[in-house]
Protein backbone atom coordinates (compact mmCIF):
# COMPACT_ATOMS: atom_id res chain seq x y z
CA UNK A 1 0.00 0.00 0.00
CA UNK A 2 0.84 3.50 -0.53
CA UNK A 3 3.19 4.80 2.47
CA UNK A 4 2.32 8.57 1.85
CA UNK A 5 -0.78 10.09 -0.11
CA UNK A 6 -0.91 14.22 -1.08
CA UNK A 7 -4.19 15.73 -1.16
CA UNK A 8 -4.21 18.15 -3.67
CA UNK A 9 -7.30 20.34 -2.79
CA UNK A 10 -8.69 22.05 0.39
CA UNK A 11 -11.52 22.23 2.73
CA UNK A 12 -14.02 19.01 4.11
CA UNK A 13 -12.80 16.98 1.08
CA UNK A 14 -9.82 17.14 2.08
CA UNK A 15 -10.18 16.79 5.34
CA UNK A 16 -12.01 13.86 4.77
CA UNK A 17 -9.19 12.39 2.69
CA UNK A 18 -6.81 13.07 5.35
CA UNK A 19 -9.07 10.92 7.77
CA UNK A 20 -9.44 8.32 5.64
CA UNK A 21 -5.78 8.13 4.82
CA UNK A 22 -5.22 8.06 8.59
CA UNK A 23 -7.32 4.87 9.19
CA UNK A 24 -5.34 3.53 6.33
CA UNK A 25 -1.86 3.93 8.26
CA UNK A 26 -1.04 6.36 5.07
CA UNK A 27 0.68 9.30 5.75
CA UNK A 28 -0.25 12.32 4.11
CA UNK A 29 0.92 15.68 3.05
CA UNK A 30 -1.13 19.00 2.59
CA UNK A 31 -1.05 21.89 0.16
CA UNK A 32 -2.18 25.07 1.31
CA UNK A 33 -2.21 29.08 0.20
CA UNK A 34 -1.59 31.72 2.22
CA UNK A 35 -5.54 31.97 2.57
CA UNK A 36 -5.86 28.69 4.25
CA UNK A 37 -2.02 28.47 6.66
CA UNK A 38 -4.60 27.96 9.62
CA UNK A 39 -7.40 25.52 7.61
CA UNK A 40 -8.05 22.36 9.54
CA UNK A 41 -6.86 19.93 6.24
CA UNK A 42 -2.78 21.25 6.92
CA UNK A 43 -3.32 20.72 10.93
CA UNK A 44 -3.97 17.48 10.71
CA UNK A 45 -1.80 16.26 7.60
CA UNK A 46 1.34 14.91 8.63
CA UNK A 47 3.16 17.16 6.52
CA UNK A 48 2.01 20.66 4.83
CA UNK A 49 3.14 22.76 1.87
CA UNK A 50 2.82 25.99 0.99
CA UNK A 51 1.87 26.06 -2.57
CA UNK A 52 0.78 29.93 -3.62
CA UNK A 53 -0.99 33.40 -2.70
CA UNK A 54 -4.81 32.86 -2.47
CA UNK A 55 -5.59 33.33 -5.92
CA UNK A 56 -6.63 29.54 -7.31
CA UNK A 57 -4.87 29.51 -10.58
CA UNK A 58 -1.65 30.75 -8.51
CA UNK A 59 -2.29 28.02 -5.65
CA UNK A 60 -4.95 25.12 -5.86
CA UNK A 61 -4.51 25.26 -9.54
CA UNK A 62 -0.83 25.03 -10.00
CA UNK A 63 0.65 22.00 -11.10
CA UNK A 64 4.05 22.98 -10.97
CA UNK A 65 4.05 23.66 -7.35
CA UNK A 66 1.72 20.59 -6.55
CA UNK A 67 3.75 18.36 -8.15
CA UNK A 68 7.37 19.94 -6.37
CA UNK A 69 5.45 19.45 -3.14
CA UNK A 70 4.99 16.01 -4.18
CA UNK A 71 8.08 15.10 -5.12
CA UNK A 72 9.95 17.07 -2.14
CA UNK A 73 8.03 15.33 0.12
CA UNK A 74 8.19 12.18 -1.31
CA UNK A 75 4.83 11.73 -1.68
CA UNK A 76 3.80 8.54 -3.91
CA UNK A 77 0.35 9.09 -4.98
CA UNK A 78 -2.30 12.16 -5.28
CA UNK A 79 -5.65 12.42 -4.28
CA UNK A 80 -7.07 15.30 -6.33
CA UNK A 81 -11.17 15.39 -4.10
CA UNK A 82 -13.24 17.47 -6.30
CA UNK A 83 -12.82 20.47 -8.22
CA UNK A 84 -9.51 22.35 -8.87
CA UNK A 85 -7.48 19.37 -11.00
CA UNK A 86 -9.27 16.54 -10.45
CA UNK A 87 -10.79 16.12 -13.61
CA UNK A 88 -7.75 17.71 -15.61
CA UNK A 89 -5.73 15.09 -18.14
CA UNK A 90 -3.05 17.10 -18.16
CA UNK A 91 -2.00 16.96 -14.45
CA UNK A 92 -3.21 12.99 -14.48
CA UNK A 93 -0.36 12.74 -17.88
CA UNK A 94 2.00 14.98 -15.37
CA UNK A 95 1.75 13.21 -12.31
CA UNK A 96 2.32 9.99 -14.76
CA UNK A 97 5.48 11.20 -16.16
CA UNK A 98 6.96 11.56 -12.61
CA UNK A 99 6.07 8.54 -11.61
CA UNK A 100 3.28 9.77 -8.84
CA UNK A 101 -0.09 7.60 -9.18
CA UNK A 102 -3.23 10.06 -9.69
CA UNK A 103 -5.63 8.56 -7.89
CA UNK A 104 -8.11 8.70 -10.44
CA UNK A 105 -9.29 7.46 -14.01
CA UNK A 106 -6.55 7.18 -16.92
CA UNK A 107 -5.38 10.71 -18.53
CA UNK A 108 -7.50 9.13 -21.81
CA UNK A 109 -10.81 8.22 -20.00
CA UNK A 110 -10.58 11.90 -18.07
CA UNK A 111 -10.53 13.70 -21.75
CA UNK A 112 -12.85 11.50 -23.54
CA UNK A 113 -14.97 11.95 -20.54
CA UNK A 114 -14.90 15.61 -19.77
CA UNK A 115 -15.37 16.51 -23.75
CA UNK A 116 -19.19 16.62 -23.44
CA UNK A 117 -19.59 15.90 -27.04
CA UNK A 118 -17.81 12.73 -27.29
CA UNK A 119 -18.50 11.73 -24.10
CA UNK A 120 -22.49 11.68 -25.88
CA UNK A 121 -21.02 10.08 -28.91
CA UNK A 122 -19.24 7.38 -26.72
CA UNK A 123 -22.59 6.76 -25.14
CA UNK A 124 -24.19 6.19 -28.32
CA UNK A 125 -22.05 3.61 -29.63
CA UNK A 126 -22.38 2.07 -26.15
CA UNK A 127 -26.30 1.78 -26.51
CA UNK A 128 -26.70 3.95 -23.60
CA UNK A 129 -30.08 6.58 -23.78
CA UNK A 130 -28.73 10.29 -24.84
CA UNK A 131 -30.80 13.08 -25.16
CA UNK A 132 -32.20 14.10 -28.37
CA UNK A 133 -29.55 16.89 -29.84
CA UNK A 134 -26.28 17.99 -31.90
CA UNK A 135 -24.01 14.87 -32.43
CA UNK A 136 -21.03 16.62 -32.96
CA UNK A 137 -19.82 19.45 -31.64
CA UNK A 138 -20.91 23.15 -33.80
CA UNK A 139 -19.49 26.69 -33.75
CA UNK A 140 -22.09 28.90 -35.95
CA UNK A 141 -25.07 29.85 -36.12
CA UNK A 142 -26.32 27.96 -39.35
CA UNK A 143 -25.86 24.62 -37.02
CA UNK A 144 -27.47 25.87 -34.49
CA UNK A 145 -30.55 26.78 -36.63
CA UNK A 146 -30.41 23.51 -38.27
CA UNK A 147 -30.41 21.35 -35.40
CA UNK A 148 -33.56 23.02 -33.42
CA UNK A 149 -35.33 22.85 -36.63
CA UNK A 150 -34.98 19.02 -36.05
CA UNK A 151 -35.55 19.35 -32.36
CA UNK A 152 -37.53 21.73 -31.80
CA UNK A 153 -37.67 24.40 -28.52
CA UNK A 154 -36.39 24.55 -26.04
CA UNK A 155 -33.22 23.55 -25.79
CA UNK A 156 -29.77 23.97 -23.97
CA UNK A 157 -26.84 25.16 -25.36
CA UNK A 158 -23.86 23.86 -23.38
CA UNK A 159 -20.10 24.48 -24.02
CA UNK A 160 -17.94 21.31 -24.95
CA UNK A 161 -14.96 22.19 -22.18
CA UNK A 162 -17.94 23.56 -19.82
CA UNK A 163 -18.74 22.73 -16.20
CA UNK A 164 -20.05 24.43 -13.46
CA UNK A 165 -22.73 26.35 -15.64
CA UNK A 166 -20.17 28.65 -17.15
CA UNK A 167 -21.06 28.63 -21.30
CA UNK A 168 -24.41 27.58 -21.06
CA UNK A 169 -28.20 29.16 -21.77
CA UNK A 170 -31.41 27.75 -21.57
CA UNK A 171 -33.34 28.41 -24.75
CA UNK A 172 -37.21 28.81 -25.06
CA UNK A 173 -37.87 31.32 -27.34
CA UNK A 174 -36.90 31.71 -30.82
CA UNK A 175 -35.87 35.30 -30.52
CA UNK A 176 -33.52 34.12 -27.45
CA UNK A 177 -31.72 31.68 -29.57
CA UNK A 178 -28.77 33.24 -31.71
CA UNK A 179 -28.14 35.87 -28.66
CA UNK A 180 -27.95 32.99 -26.30
CA UNK A 181 -26.05 30.66 -28.54
CA UNK A 182 -23.55 33.81 -29.16
CA UNK A 183 -22.81 34.98 -25.35
CA UNK A 184 -23.06 31.16 -24.18
CA UNK A 185 -20.22 30.37 -26.82
CA UNK A 186 -18.22 33.83 -25.64
CA UNK A 187 -18.47 32.96 -22.11
CA UNK A 188 -17.30 29.15 -23.19
CA UNK A 189 -14.21 31.16 -25.36
CA UNK A 190 -13.58 33.39 -22.32
CA UNK A 191 -13.51 30.48 -19.53
CA UNK A 192 -12.07 27.38 -21.73
CA UNK A 193 -10.34 28.77 -24.81
CA UNK A 194 -12.75 26.83 -26.33
CA UNK A 195 -15.91 28.20 -29.04
CA UNK A 196 -16.75 24.82 -29.21
CA UNK A 197 -20.73 24.19 -28.24
CA UNK A 198 -23.47 21.28 -28.18
CA UNK A 199 -27.23 21.54 -27.99
CA UNK A 200 -29.97 19.44 -26.23
CA UNK A 201 -33.45 18.98 -26.25
CA UNK A 202 -34.91 20.15 -22.39
CA UNK A 203 -36.56 17.54 -20.72
CA UNK A 204 -38.18 19.48 -18.52
CA UNK A 205 -40.12 18.21 -16.29
CA UNK A 206 -37.22 16.27 -15.25
CA UNK A 207 -34.70 14.82 -12.56
CA UNK A 208 -31.56 14.42 -11.84
CA UNK A 209 -30.18 11.18 -11.42
CA UNK A 210 -26.74 10.43 -10.77
CA UNK A 211 -25.37 6.40 -10.32
CA UNK A 212 -22.15 5.91 -8.20
CA UNK A 213 -19.34 3.70 -9.69
CA UNK A 214 -16.41 1.82 -8.47
CA UNK A 215 -14.13 -0.16 -11.02
CA UNK A 216 -10.67 -1.40 -10.81
CA UNK A 217 -7.91 -2.42 -12.78
CA UNK A 218 -9.03 -5.86 -13.62
CA UNK A 219 -12.22 -4.68 -15.37
CA UNK A 220 -14.65 -5.27 -12.70
CA UNK A 221 -17.59 -2.73 -12.50
CA UNK A 222 -19.84 -1.88 -9.59
CA UNK A 223 -22.49 0.53 -8.92
CA UNK A 224 -23.61 1.64 -5.21
CA UNK A 225 -27.09 2.66 -6.36
CA UNK A 226 -28.41 6.08 -7.00
CA UNK A 227 -28.82 9.09 -6.24
CA UNK A 228 -31.85 12.22 -6.44
CA UNK A 229 -29.69 15.48 -7.20
CA UNK A 230 -32.49 17.24 -8.44
CA UNK A 231 -32.53 20.30 -5.70
CA UNK A 232 -30.75 22.75 -7.66
CA UNK A 233 -29.75 26.42 -8.15
CA UNK A 234 -28.01 27.42 -10.89
CA UNK A 235 -27.22 23.83 -12.19
CA UNK A 236 -25.71 23.93 -8.60
CA UNK A 237 -27.50 21.03 -6.18
CA UNK A 238 -28.50 22.02 -2.75
CA UNK A 239 -29.47 18.65 -1.38
CA UNK A 240 -28.93 15.25 -2.44
CA UNK A 241 -30.87 11.75 -0.81
CA UNK A 242 -30.26 8.32 -1.78
CA UNK A 243 -32.14 6.22 -2.89
CA UNK A 244 -34.35 8.55 -5.25
CA UNK A 245 -37.79 8.96 -3.98
CA UNK A 246 -39.34 8.65 -6.34
CA UNK A 247 -37.77 6.05 -9.34
CA UNK A 248 -39.71 2.95 -9.41
CA UNK A 249 -37.73 -0.82 -8.96
CA UNK A 250 -37.59 -1.32 -12.82
CA UNK A 251 -36.20 2.19 -13.75
CA UNK A 252 -33.61 1.72 -10.73
CA UNK A 253 -32.47 -1.49 -12.05
CA UNK A 254 -32.41 -0.02 -15.45
CA UNK A 255 -30.48 3.21 -14.90
CA UNK A 256 -28.10 1.53 -13.13
CA UNK A 257 -27.17 -1.44 -15.45
CA UNK A 258 -27.14 1.40 -17.98
CA UNK A 259 -24.32 3.38 -16.06
CA UNK A 260 -22.39 0.10 -15.64
CA UNK A 261 -22.71 -0.73 -19.27
CA UNK A 262 -20.87 2.89 -19.92
CA UNK A 263 -17.97 2.38 -17.87
CA UNK A 264 -17.42 -0.50 -18.94
CA UNK A 265 -17.31 0.94 -22.47
CA UNK A 266 -14.98 3.25 -22.35
CA UNK A 267 -12.68 1.36 -19.66
CA UNK A 268 -13.23 3.28 -16.48
CA UNK A 269 -10.94 3.02 -13.60
CA UNK A 270 -11.40 4.16 -9.99
CA UNK A 271 -14.67 6.14 -8.45
CA UNK A 272 -17.00 7.88 -10.78
CA UNK A 273 -20.65 8.68 -11.71
CA UNK A 274 -22.68 8.55 -14.79
CA UNK A 275 -25.65 11.50 -14.25
CA UNK A 276 -29.14 10.88 -16.50
CA UNK A 277 -31.94 13.04 -16.35
CA UNK A 278 -35.49 11.35 -15.79
CA UNK A 279 -38.65 12.54 -17.30
CA UNK A 280 -41.84 11.96 -15.92
CA UNK A 281 -42.79 8.70 -18.17
CA UNK A 282 -39.28 7.38 -16.54
CA UNK A 283 -37.50 7.58 -19.56
CA UNK A 284 -33.90 8.36 -18.68
CA UNK A 285 -30.65 10.21 -20.54
CA UNK A 286 -27.31 10.15 -20.33
CA UNK A 287 -26.29 13.67 -19.66
CA UNK A 288 -22.62 13.60 -18.14
CA UNK A 289 -19.78 11.71 -16.64
CA UNK A 290 -17.99 13.26 -13.73
CA UNK A 291 -14.29 11.26 -13.83
CA UNK A 292 -13.95 12.16 -9.90
CA UNK A 293 -15.12 11.36 -6.53
CA UNK A 294 -18.78 13.66 -6.03
CA UNK A 295 -19.75 15.99 -3.26
CA UNK A 296 -22.37 14.32 -2.43
CA UNK A 297 -20.79 10.93 -2.05
CA UNK A 298 -21.59 10.49 1.97
CA UNK A 299 -25.06 9.66 1.20
CA UNK A 300 -24.08 6.81 -1.14
CA UNK A 301 -21.51 5.83 2.20
CA UNK A 302 -24.22 5.79 4.40
CA UNK A 303 -26.81 3.66 2.64
CA UNK A 304 -24.02 1.04 1.46
CA UNK A 305 -21.53 1.05 4.15
CA UNK A 306 -18.78 1.16 1.98
CA UNK A 307 -15.81 3.77 2.20
CA UNK A 308 -15.54 5.21 -1.50
CA UNK A 309 -12.37 7.32 -0.70
CA UNK A 310 -10.71 4.13 1.04
CA UNK A 311 -11.92 1.95 -2.15
CA UNK A 312 -10.11 4.84 -4.67
CA UNK A 313 -7.08 4.49 -2.80
CA UNK A 314 -6.67 0.87 -3.17
CA UNK A 315 -8.04 0.72 -6.95
CA UNK A 316 -5.05 3.29 -7.36
CA UNK A 317 -2.48 0.88 -6.02
CA UNK A 318 -3.60 -1.83 -7.83
CA UNK A 319 -6.20 -3.68 -6.14
CA UNK A 320 -9.15 -5.42 -6.54
CA UNK A 321 -12.86 -3.64 -5.38
CA UNK A 322 -12.71 -5.37 -2.10
CA UNK A 323 -16.14 -6.56 -2.60
CA UNK A 324 -18.63 -7.47 -5.44
CA UNK A 325 -22.10 -6.43 -6.58
CA UNK A 326 -23.45 -9.26 -5.25
CA UNK A 327 -22.60 -8.51 -1.37
CA UNK A 328 -23.78 -4.88 -1.47
CA UNK A 329 -26.99 -4.02 0.65
CA UNK A 330 -28.86 -1.05 0.22
CA UNK A 331 -30.28 0.14 4.36
CA UNK A 332 -32.33 2.97 4.45
CA UNK A 333 -32.31 6.14 3.12
CA UNK A 334 -30.07 9.07 3.18
CA UNK A 335 -29.78 12.97 3.26
CA UNK A 336 -27.05 15.92 2.45
CA UNK A 337 -27.67 19.33 2.56
CA UNK A 338 -24.88 21.65 1.49
CA UNK A 339 -24.09 24.28 3.86
CA UNK A 340 -22.89 27.43 2.24
CA UNK A 341 -21.82 30.65 3.62
CA UNK A 342 -24.10 32.97 1.76
CA UNK A 343 -27.13 35.20 2.40
CA UNK A 344 -30.07 33.26 0.56
CA UNK A 345 -32.54 36.71 0.99
CA UNK A 346 -29.49 38.88 -1.21
CA UNK A 347 -29.53 36.57 -3.87
CA UNK A 348 -27.18 34.25 -2.27
CA UNK A 349 -24.25 36.30 -1.99
CA UNK A 350 -21.20 35.08 -0.63
CA UNK A 351 -20.67 35.47 2.99
CA UNK A 352 -16.90 35.17 3.80
CA UNK A 353 -15.37 35.88 7.26
CA UNK A 354 -14.48 34.52 10.66
CA UNK A 355 -16.68 32.06 12.64
CA UNK A 356 -16.62 32.94 16.13
CA UNK A 357 -19.23 30.75 17.30
CA UNK A 358 -19.81 27.27 16.42
CA UNK A 359 -21.98 24.52 17.32
CA UNK A 360 -22.20 21.71 15.51
CA UNK A 361 -24.71 18.49 16.14
CA UNK A 362 -22.55 15.64 16.15
CA UNK A 363 -24.45 13.66 18.86
CA UNK A 364 -27.14 10.87 17.65
CA UNK A 365 -27.40 7.68 15.23
CA UNK A 366 -27.58 8.37 12.09
CA UNK A 367 -25.82 11.61 11.89
CA UNK A 368 -22.57 12.55 9.90
CA UNK A 369 -20.97 16.41 9.11
CA UNK A 370 -17.83 16.32 6.90
CA UNK A 371 -16.53 20.34 7.31
CA UNK A 372 -13.15 21.66 7.56
CA UNK A 373 -15.04 24.84 10.25
CA UNK A 374 -13.85 25.65 14.04
CA UNK A 375 -14.42 27.80 15.86
CA UNK A 376 -11.81 30.92 15.28
CA UNK A 377 -11.46 29.55 11.33
CA UNK A 378 -11.69 31.81 8.68
CA UNK A 379 -13.79 31.32 5.69
CA UNK A 380 -11.90 32.71 2.70
CA UNK A 381 -13.43 35.17 -0.03
CA UNK A 382 -11.69 33.60 -2.91
CA UNK A 383 -13.19 29.52 -2.68
CA UNK A 384 -16.55 28.11 -3.00
CA UNK A 385 -18.69 28.96 -0.42
CA UNK A 386 -19.48 25.94 0.60
CA UNK A 387 -18.52 24.81 4.52
CA UNK A 388 -20.06 21.99 5.66
CA UNK A 389 -22.40 18.83 4.52
CA UNK A 390 -25.14 17.70 7.17
CA UNK A 391 -25.82 14.48 6.58
CA UNK A 392 -28.38 11.97 7.93
CA UNK A 393 -29.13 8.35 7.55
CA UNK A 394 -32.39 6.34 8.59
CA UNK A 395 -34.43 3.16 8.32
CA UNK A 396 -36.41 5.29 5.98
CA UNK A 397 -37.00 8.80 4.15
CA UNK A 398 -39.21 9.94 7.42
CA UNK A 399 -36.41 9.51 9.63
CA UNK A 400 -33.80 10.29 7.87
CA UNK A 401 -36.00 13.74 7.36
CA UNK A 402 -36.51 14.28 10.81
CA UNK A 403 -33.25 13.49 11.72
CA UNK A 404 -31.75 16.55 9.47
CA UNK A 405 -34.35 19.01 10.81
CA UNK A 406 -32.96 18.38 14.45
CA UNK A 407 -29.42 18.52 13.35
CA UNK A 408 -30.09 21.80 11.34
CA UNK A 409 -31.89 23.24 14.36
CA UNK A 410 -29.05 22.94 16.80
CA UNK A 411 -26.37 23.88 14.33
CA UNK A 412 -24.69 27.30 14.94
CA UNK A 413 -22.62 29.25 12.81
CA UNK A 414 -21.83 33.00 13.64
CA UNK A 415 -21.41 35.63 12.50
CA UNK A 416 -21.28 34.57 9.02
CA UNK A 417 -24.75 34.43 7.12
CA UNK A 418 -25.30 30.83 6.08
CA UNK A 419 -27.97 28.93 4.37
CA UNK A 420 -29.37 26.74 7.23
CA UNK A 421 -32.63 28.69 7.25
CA UNK A 422 -33.48 27.72 3.61
CA UNK A 423 -32.36 24.33 4.42
CA UNK A 424 -34.76 24.18 7.25
CA UNK A 425 -37.57 25.74 5.20
CA UNK A 426 -37.14 23.52 2.02
CA UNK A 427 -37.19 20.18 4.53
CA UNK A 428 -41.07 21.40 5.73
CA UNK A 429 -42.07 21.88 1.02
CA UNK A 430 -44.59 19.90 0.02
CA UNK A 431 -42.99 18.88 -3.07
CA UNK A 432 -40.09 17.98 -1.33
CA UNK A 433 -41.90 15.83 1.28
CA UNK A 434 -43.84 14.21 -1.22
CA UNK A 435 -40.16 13.47 -3.25
CA UNK A 436 -42.20 14.91 -6.46
CA UNK A 437 -39.61 17.64 -7.22
CA UNK A 438 -37.53 18.20 -10.06
CA UNK A 439 -34.86 20.45 -11.16
CA UNK A 440 -36.94 23.64 -11.64
CA UNK A 441 -38.53 23.01 -8.22
CA UNK A 442 -36.06 25.79 -6.84
CA UNK A 443 -35.65 27.90 -9.37
CA UNK A 444 -39.21 28.29 -10.68
CA UNK A 445 -41.37 28.13 -7.48
CA UNK A 446 -39.55 27.82 -4.02
CA UNK A 447 -37.02 30.50 -4.13
CA UNK A 448 -39.41 33.13 -5.54
CA UNK A 449 -42.01 32.52 -2.84
CA UNK A 450 -39.38 31.57 0.00
CA UNK A 451 -37.74 35.59 -1.37
CA UNK A 452 -41.04 37.34 -1.28
CA UNK A 453 -41.72 35.42 2.17
CA UNK A 454 -39.14 36.54 3.80
CA UNK A 455 -39.10 40.15 2.47
CA UNK A 456 -42.52 40.24 3.95
CA UNK A 457 -41.13 39.33 7.39
CA UNK A 458 -38.88 41.95 7.00
CA UNK A 459 -41.35 44.67 6.11
CA UNK A 460 -43.48 43.60 9.56
CA UNK A 461 -40.38 43.58 11.48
Amino acid sequence: MFQKILVANRGEIAVRIIRACKEMNIKTVAVYSTADEDALHMQLADEAVCIGPPKATESYLNIHNILSAAVITGAEAIHPGFGFLSENSLFAAMCEEVNITFIGPDKRVIEQMGNKSNARLMMEKANVPVIPGSSSPITTVEELEGIVADIGLPVIIKAVAGGGGKGMRMIHDESQLIPGFLQAQNESKAAFDDNRMYVEKIISPAKHIEVQLLADKEGHVIHLGERDCSMQRNHQKVLEEAPSPSLSFETRQKISESAVKAAEFVGYENAGTIEFLVDEEENFFFMEMNTRIQVEHPITEMITSYDIIKEQIRIAYGLPLSFTQEEIEFKGHAIECRINAENPQYNFAPSPGTIDLLNLPSGGLGLRIDTAMFAGSMIPPHYDSMIAKVITHGKDREEAIAKMRRALDEMVIDPIQTNLSFHMDLLEDDEFLDGSYTTDTLSKRFIPNWTKLKEADDEII
